[in-house]
Order: C-alpha cells, then sequence, then structure tokens
C-alpha cells in the first residue's frame, strides 16, 4: 500500500466542521434513514435484501455517534487531559446495533420510526454478524470495560487488530466439531472509520546498526528490515447517555508495495503479490493455529504489530502536541496490557523513545516502568507466554538487545538485594535457559510495569504466592487485585429487556449506571406478586432459549425443566468433562427407574475449543454422543434433556443467560483466574453451581451461602490430594461413579467406535489429572441433587434468583473500571461541550 501525501497546511474552517446538531426524534430519523437508503446505497422499489436497510440504519446512528464523538474528542485533547490505552489482541464486541440505541437512548424512537416505514427492527438485528474480534472472556472483558470507561466518561482508548477472520464458525458433524471460516467483515463494518492518515510502519527481521550521532553519542538503528504498514480503522464506543463517545482503534496489516509490476510482466503474478500476501496475514485471522513454527511466528507477529502501531500512535500525537520534550509523558500517559500478548510493548517503548526520539537508556526506562501496567489473567504456568530467543533473534533482533539489556540490569537488582542466591536469579531472568532458551513475556510485562493486578481476590492471592512470588517478594507495593465485572447495559438492560423493565418498575432506572441499586431488590423477595412477575419473565426468557436451542440442535426443550447451562470456552480445567460425567449419572439413575421425586432437567452445553486442542475436541464429541444417546431414549423422555450448543458467541449469550435457572462453574479451584459468564448468569438471575474459584467466592460472599450451590475441594486441598491421587480407587469406592465409568468402558455411547474415549476414561483414572475430576466427583453430584430438590420449590427457588440479582451490584465493569481509575490511571472525567 503506497499512501500519498496528505496535505494538511491549514485547518478546516468552522463552516465546515460545525453543523446543528441532528435530530433524535422519530421523525428525524426516519428522514435521515430514507436518505442514506435512497441515495446513499442506491435501493429502489425492487430491492429485496435486508441487507440495505440494516446499512441504512447503521449510518443513520453512526452521524449521531459522530458527532459526540468530536465532541469528546475535544474534550479529551485538553493540554493536561490524562490518558489511557487498552492494549488487547482481543475484543469481543458482539453486535453493535442494539447496544448503540441503549446507550443513545433512542430504541423506541428507532423502533418506531422503521414500523412507520414498514420494517421490523428485530429482523435488522439478525442482519448484524458478531464481530470476529474476539474468543472468550478475555476479549468480552475489554468490551465490558471499554463500555463502562465511556459510561464513566473515562478519556480510555482501545486498541486492538482488525482480524479479516474470527476465530472460526463451530459446527458439529457426526459429534465432531468442525471449524469454517468466520469471515465476519465479508460486507464490511458500518460502524468503523477508515483513518489511513493515521498509518504506522511497523518493522520486522534486518538488523542492529550501532553509530554515533552528529552529538557523538552512540545510538542504535534497526536497518535492512521487511517492514508492513498498520492502517488504523476506529469505532465508536457510545457511554450510557452521557454524551461520550471514546475509541477502539484497530489495526489492519497493508504491504508498503501492494504489487509488484516486474515480476507480474514476467509471468510471475504469484510473486507480484506475495509481500502483499505476506503483510495480511498478520491481521487475516484470529488466534492462528500454533501448532506448527509458522503458526508461533505468526503469532509474534501479531502481538509486535499491535504494541508497535499502537506506541507509535500514541508517541505521535504526543511529539505533534509537545515536540520532543517527554519529561510529562509518564504524568499524562498509562498502558494498560491485557495480559502478556502485548507485553512486547515493554521493550518497543523503550526502542522508540531511544532509536526514534533520541533518550537516553536512563530516561526511556524511567517513562517506559512508569506508564506500563499489566493485568494477568491466567494461573496455568503453561498459559504464561514464552518465546523462543531465536525466533525473537529473527523478526525482532532490536527488541531482543533490549530486553537482554532489561534483563542484565534488573538481574543486578536481585543480586544486590539477595546476594549469593543463584536460585533465585535462574527463577527471576527474563531468559528461561535450556536447550531452547525462551523469553518470558510475563516477566517482562512486570519489570517493565508499575502495577500488576490479578482479577480475582483468589486469583490475585495465588499469583503472589505461587507464579509471581519472587517479584511479590522484591516489589510488593506493584501487586493488586481488580475484581473483574461485566456490563449491566448489555448483560441485562440490553439482553434481557423484560426483566429490566420489571426491575425499573420496582426500584428505577438508576441502576443502569449504579448496579448497587439492585439491593432494593432483596424485600421484593417477600411480594408475592413481584414474584410470580419474576417467575413469568424467566419462563418467557426460557422460551426464546427454548426456540434457540430447537432451531440449532433440533431438540425440544420442557419449559417447567430446569434449564442447566454450561457455556464458555472448552478446556479441561473448565472441566465440562465434569459435567458430563453427571448427565450420564443422570441417564443412570432413569434407566434404573431411580425418578422418585425426578426434577426434569434440560442441560446446555457450548463452547469452542482450539483447533489443535485434541482432548477438548474429544469431549466435545463425547458430549455430543452422550445426547443423542439420551435424546433418543424414549424411556428418558422428558426427564432429561442435553444439547452442545454449536458456535457458541455473544449474541447466543445474550439469549442463553437469561433463560438460564442453573449456571454451571465448575471449574478446579485454583486454575479459574476470574471467570465472567458467572456474574452474567448471576445478574440475570441464575443460581450458581460452582467450586471456591476464581469470582465465585465473591459472588458467593455477596448473594450469601444459602443461595449458592458450593462442592469440591479448595485451592489448597487440591494440592493437597495431588500427592497421594488414587483415582482408582475413588472410583471403586463410589458405586455412582463406578457405573458412570462402567458405561463409559463399555463403549455404551461409542458402540461402532471402539476405543473412541479411551483417552478420556485414561484422563480420569490416571494419578496425574491436574484437574481431580473423580475427586470432585461425588461432591458435584451431591450438590446437584440439593439443586434440584430446591427447584421443586419454586417459590424458594424465585427468591434464590431474586436474591441472586439483587447481589450482583459489585460485578459491575463499572466498579471495576472505577478501581482501575482510582488505583492506577488516576484520569479526570471528561465533560463533552453542551452536554
Amino acid at each position: 500500500m503506497q499512501l500519498k501525501a496528505v496535505c494538511a497546511t491549514t485547518k478546516p474552517s468552522s463552516l465546515l466542521t460545525e453543523l446543528p446538531p441532528l435530530g433524535m426524534d422519530v421523525a428525524s430519523i426516519t428522514d435521515d434513514f430514507r436518505r442514506y437508503y435512497n441515495y446513499t446505497l442506491g435501493c429502489d422499489g425492487d430491492c429485496l435484501s435486508t441487507h440495505y436497510p440494516y446499512k441504512a440504519l447503521v449510518l443513520t446512528l453512526r452521524d449521531r455517534l459522530m458527532e459526540r464523538w468530536k465532541k469528546s474528542k475535544y474534550a479529551a485533547r485538553t493540554k493536561d487531559c490524562k490518558h489511557a490505552y487498552y492494549l488487547s489482541l482481543e475484543f469481543l464486541m458482539g453486535r453493535a446495533l442494539g447496544n448503540t440505541m441503549l446507550n443513545l437512548g433512542i430504541t423506541d424512537e428507532v423502533g418506531k420510526s422503521l414500523y412507520e416505514l414498514g420494517l421490523r427492527l428485530e429482523e435488522l438485528a439478525e442482519v448484524e454478524m458478531d464481530a470476529g474480534l474476539g474468543n472468550g472472556g478475555l476479549g468480552r472483558l475489554a468490551a465490558c470495560f471499554l463500555d463502562s470507561c465511556a459510561t464513566l466518561r473515562l478519556p480510555v482508548m482501545g486498541y486492538g487488530i482488525r482480524y479479516e477472520y474470527g476465530m472460526f464458525r463451530q459446527l458439529i458433524e457426526n459429534g465432531y466439531q468442525v471449524e469454517e471460516p468466520d469471515h465476519w467483515l465479508r460486507d464490511g463494518n458500518p460502524w468503523e472509520i477508515e483513518r489511513p492518515e493515521h498509518t504506522k510502519r511497523i518493522r520486522f527481521g534486518g538488523r542492529s546498526e550501532h553509530y554515533r550521532d552528529a552529538d557523538g553519542r552512540m545510538r542504535v538503528r534497526w536497518v535492512d528490515t521487511h517492514d508492513v504498514l498498520a492502517v488504523p480503522y476506529d469505532v465508536p464506543i457510545p457511554g450510557y447517555r452521557n454524551g461520550v463517545v471514546n475509541t477502539l482503534r484497530l489495526w489492519q496489516a497493508a504491504a508498503t508495495d501492494v504489487f509488484d509490476l516486474g515480476e507480474f510482466n514476467a509471468g510471475s503474478y504469484p510473486e507480484s503479490v506475495a509481500a502483499k500476501n505476506e503483510a495480511e496475514n498478520i491481521t487475516m485471522v484470529l488466534y492462528p493455529n500454533d501448532a506448527s513454527e509458522n503458526g508461533k511466528e505468526l503469532r509474534l507477529r501479531q502481538q509486535y504489530f499491535l504494541a508497535s502501531a499502537s506506541l507509535q500512535d500514541v508517541l505521535t500525537r504526543w511529539v505533534r502536541s509537545y515536540g520532543n520534550d517527554f519529561s510529562r509523558f509518564a504524568e499524562n500517559n498509562t498502558f494498560q496490557l491485557n495480559d502478556t500478548h502485548p507485553a512486547c510493548a515493554v521493550a518497543e517503548l523503550m526502542r522508540l523513545l531511544m532509536d526514534e526520539y533520541g533518550l537516553g537508556w536512563e530516561e526511556a526506562w524511567e517513562i517506559t516502568s512508569n506508564t506500563m501496567a499489566y493485568t494477568n489473567h491466567t494461573l496455568l504456568p503453561e498459559a504464561l507466554e514464552k518465546w523462543p530467543v531465536r525466533m525473537f533473534e529473527r523478526l525482532l533482533p532490536r527488541l531482543l538487545e533490549i530486553i537482554y539489556e532489561i534483563n542484565a540490569r534488573f538481574l543486578g537488582g536481585v543480586a544486590a538485594r539477595w546476594p549469593g542466591d543463584t536460585d533465585r536469579l535462574r527463577r527471576m531472568s527474563l531468559i528461561e535457559e535450556g536447550p531452547e532458551p525462551q523469553i518470558r513475556m510475563a516477566f517482562l510485562a512486570i519489570v517493565g510495569s508499575f502495577s500488576v493486578n490479578g482479577v480475582a481476590a483468589l486469583h490475585s492471592r495465588l499469583l503472589v504466592e505461587g507464579l509471581f512470588r519472587d517479584f511479590y517478594e522484591l516489589w510488593p507495593e506493584k501487586f493488586n487485585n481488580k475484581t473483574n465485572g461485566v456490563t449491566q447495559r448489555r448483560w441485562l438492560a440490553g439482553c434481557n429487556p423484560a426483566l429490566s423493565e420489571l426491575i425499573s418498575e420496582n426500584i428505577g432506572e438508576g441502576w443502569k449506571t449504579d448496579l448497587e441499586q439492585l439491593r432494593q431488590l432483596r424485600p421484593l423477595t417477600e411480594d408475592h406478586e413481584f414474584r410470580a412477575a419474576w417467575r413469568a419473565v424467566k419462563r418467557l426468557n426460557k422460551r426464546r432459549l427454548a426456540e434457540l436451542v430447537e432451531a440449532e440442535c433440533g431438540v425440544r426443550f420442557d419449559l417447567d425443566a430446569m434449564f442447566d447451562v454450561q457455556v464458555k470456552r472448552m478446556h479441561e480445567y473448565k472441566r465440562q468433562l465434569l459435567n458430563i460425567l453427571h448427565v450420564i449419572h443422570l441417564y443412570d439413575r432413569i434407566k434404573r427407574g431411580d425418578t422418585k421425586e425426578w426434577v426434569p432437567r434440560c442441560v446446555i452445553i457450548g463452547g469452542k475449543a482450539a483447533p489443535g486442542y485434541a482432548m477438548a475436541k474429544l469431549i466435545i464429541k463425547l458430549i455430543n454422543n452422550v445426547a443423542g444417546v439420551v435424546n433418543n431414549d424414549p424411556e428418558v423422555g422428558d426427564h432429561l434433556k442435553v444439547v452442545f450448543l454449536p458456535n457458541y458467541r455473544v449474541s447466543a449469550m445474550e439469549i442463553i443467560c437469561p433463560g438460564t435457572d442453573l449456571s454451571e462453574q465448575i471449574s478446579t479451584a485454583g486454575k479459574e483466574a476470574s471467570g465472567t459468564g458467572n456474574m452474567k448468569f448471576m445478574m440475570n438471575g441464575a443460581i450458581t453451581i460452582g467450586t471456591l474459584d476464581g469470582a465465585n467466592i465473591e459472588i458467593r460472599e455477596e448473594v450469601g451461602e444459602e443461595n449458592f450451590f458450593l462442592f469440591g475441594l479448595t485451592a489448597a486441598e487440591v494440592e493437597a490430594v495431588r500427592k497421594n491421587y488414587n483415582p482408582a480407587a475413588i472410583v471403586a469406592a463410589d458405586e455412582d461413579l463406578g457405573r458412570v465409568m462402567q458405561l463409559l468402558g463399555s463403549g455404551h455411547f461409542n458402540q461402532f467406535e471402539p476405543g473412541l474415549f479411551e483417552p478420556v476414561i485414561h484422563s480420569i483414572l490416571s494419578p496425574f489429572d491436574p484437574w481431580v475430576v473423580a475427586a470432585d466427583f461425588r461432591s458435584y453430584v451431591d450438590a446437584q441433587r440439593r439443586a434440584a430438590e430446591l427447584y421443586r420449590d419454586q417459590e424458594r427457588w424465585t427468591r434464590m434468583s431474586i436474591l441472586n440479582t439483587a447481589a450482583s451490584g459489585k460485578f459491575s465493569t463499572d466498579r471495576t473500571m472505577r478501581e482501575y481509575n482510582e488505583e492506577i490511571w488516576k484520569l479526570t472525567p471528561i465533560e463533552p461541550q453542551g452536554e
């Protein structure tokens, strides 16, 4: 891509840039919609596609965002306004239409306008594809953070990657997960604005060249590189009815020279576009399969691409306002690293400050170490990213030099603090020695940051006691906790309009910006009419969910049954396997006639397995095979239904969590950093069955132990059990588990696929099973029995449901972002002119 020079000698006149405000009434919306539909999109009376009215509606709403976007930008550009930048490889935004209308406060007006034009808002909303910018909780958390920052009027800008393809579209064929490309950008994204004038150049490969500058100082430049361009696309992020619109800037890779005419004329078409294709690969797909060397290299390219483009962007704006004076840069800017993915930013900011702007090491390090802040999202050591030194040396040689220097200076400080402690030096080094030396990216993030936080109380405690203990002993003041949350605008007001209306009728609408106000619902648990209305809303939501299940799985659910749901990324530590073992146990009980006082149950499991994660994919196959047997057995009937809901996504979750009765949060204690699905379910009145893991602990504290179905070993007990773990003895001593394992081992669920589930059986019976599935089985089954008994008493269950919603106030990202701001960022809220 060859950029043309942009003339910017004079600023546009106010006659060009200042317009009267757009109307928010039905007539104004209708006029703009018709104009876009007819003139911009060129539609006429023969147009039959819903794509065009959807796009006309987006453009109509985007205009109204645009005027607020500009005002927010001007308000945030005051001389001493501090900014924060949220760097994340994932932003799982979902659909934008409903959220935009809600936050602008014009959902009713838009609905009326479309109705007058003979269109249905619900039909147009279904046209929008989920933005393929994220996969799981990490990305959805980032999206919720942006919503809350805009609602709190905080000048926070998100930086991510504009992936052409999302994770993948999950299909189920013969019970197996099949990955299909998720080309979410096939028809473009009408919400975004391309900003080619802010394109940045990103370097890879090459070598470092040392030289003396005009003042005789030793300097370094990165030469002979293979460059790509980072082209920004801006997405508006509206706050809730406050006139603030923040920005999510997404980077797309492009070649510096799109087309090699010489190669083409020589008859070599593939070679003529090779550079273009190689560059565009960087932002082609979210989470390339890193089972291969090429996949790993592409992943590292993505991470550096994001970090470099974003930092260059911020520094360019700084220099435009302040020149090369960086003395107050750290006072006015903070970079929040969402997990280790953007940790390259530590070394890259050093490179930019030293090599591009001429700062010395000490001055550059003072700035870097006071602007970077790191959020950790995992307790799994294997999930802490490491990159081979040889790969860094080939792709990012200048950054490797800087990392070596950071490490040398850091270890010097450690040695001074603990003289002669070579084991500690080895443990804390940024470089893990061995046959294949690796760069520990989490350690780089810790050393280069002034703040390191976990995302739930238990998670943060286990970090400083375990993974990061050495660093905590060195810098205890760096470490803090920021319990995650979710935005109630999307996850209650938007996705559950019937419950939202019922709540607002009884306590007002203040909860939409102050979720703690939901505590006012507690006295209403004793109001018979309110409980009846609550149950009616739940039944309405269960009907929506049952319709989704029938449409996608062909299985019909009984609305009187307990809807038992576990939807999340497929991973062994999240223990979908334990869930399906319980399903097999229920099936076994039914087949043996043990159905006295039976509570019908509909079990939904959903989630994507990484393409290279064989065990997770085998567990999906097991779930589907069990479902096939259970759902087609006349003896089982409506006693039990099981489905694996394919292609779990944000828009599906917006239907799932309002219709759920029992929320499965059953990870092995000490493995889940926080969880946010647990909060969405709780907020919508589902009752949690779970371990003392992640944010489950705080959920149980808020709602009370009597309104939470607890089971399983604690994190400390899990560690103790590992020493002498004997799952075979546990199976032999538990008649129910023995029957479940016998059904599995006999091939009852894979009669025509002999031996298929042997790896699953082996994992359960292995004394080295890190997820201790067998150890928690009995406690889990007992907790499930308690849940079923309570579900029979619908009045009591309804009280528990109301109390879960009433106690969910702590789990708003509004609270989370206030804590980030008060304790880390220290930003001043902005006041857009005229708002």
